[in-house]
């Protein structure tokens, strides 16, 4: 069973999805401002899974976001953002700051349901996993850890950002398309766009740095991990 907190100002729509919830078998935690969804985040037992509405009465979704990924108590738990934007620059936004899916109102309680048991399924594979270390040419990833170093200094990433690298990395040599990264990466495909990839695998790349180069494009397919490092690279 899992625990979810719900963040949405609609009250509403806050009691329709905790009855939801509950009917699926999940207990919940219901939030009507950020700040009071911040002080329940890190309320023991922390949250399963947070859906967060990205316009709030007094500070944003996305500040929300950022400040559960700062925190050391709750930087690991998946977000689920719900809004009623549509615009693609407020979904990259939230994906930016770690969001791990995006949902737009409105939206059928089904393709909630589906969203939310691909996230926790996604999240407890990751904590099912052994701990472990992997290295690649100037790459070392703590996977247990969700850690990232290049050239032995420490490089942040998202939380979808993470999960874009070890997809590529763990099927190094093999080009993957960009439905298959939704696929794999978002859980989904429904409502997040190819290009949305496109977005991601910039930005990763731009902070790998030198080693954003192991990340190659193949134009008109989708991208592909190299299999091996060359040796004047590293």
């Amino acid at each position: 069973m899992s625990l979810i907190l719900i963040v949405d100002d609609e009250q509403d729509l806050n009691s329709a999805l905790e009855y939801n919830l509950q009917k699926d078998g999940h207990q919940t935690r219901s939030a009507l401002t950020g700040q009071q969804a911040l002080e329940l985040a890190g309320k023991e037992p922390v949250p399963d899974l947070v859906l967060l509405d990205l316009m709030l009465p007094d500070m944003s979704g996305v500040e929300v976001c950022r400040q559960l990924r700062q925190s050391a108590a709750t930087r690991r738990i998946p977000v689920l953002m719900l809004t009623a934007r549509t615009e693609e620059i407020d979904r990259v936004v939230g994906f930016e700051v770690g969001a791990d899916d995006y949902v737009v109102k409105p939206f059928s309680v089904r393709e909630l349901m589906l969203r939310v048991k691909a996230i926790l399924r996604r999240a407890h594979t990751q904590e099912g996993e052994e701990p472990r270390e992997t290295t690649f040419g100037c790459l070392k990833i703590d996977s247990e850890g969700h850690r990232l170093w290049v050239d032995g200094g420490e490089v942040a990433l998202t939380a979808l950002e993470f999960k874009l690298l070890t997809a590529l990395l763990s099927r190094k040599g093999r080009v993957q398309t960009r439905e298959q990264l939704l696929d794999v990466v978002w859980g989904i495909q429904a409502d997040v766009t190819t290009r949305t990839v496109d977005t991601h695998v910039k930005r990763l790349r731009h902070k790998l740095g030198a080693a954003g180069a192991y990340i190659e494009t193949r134009r008109g397919i989708g991208y592909r991990f190299r299999s091996q490092v060359d040796e004047q690279e590293y």
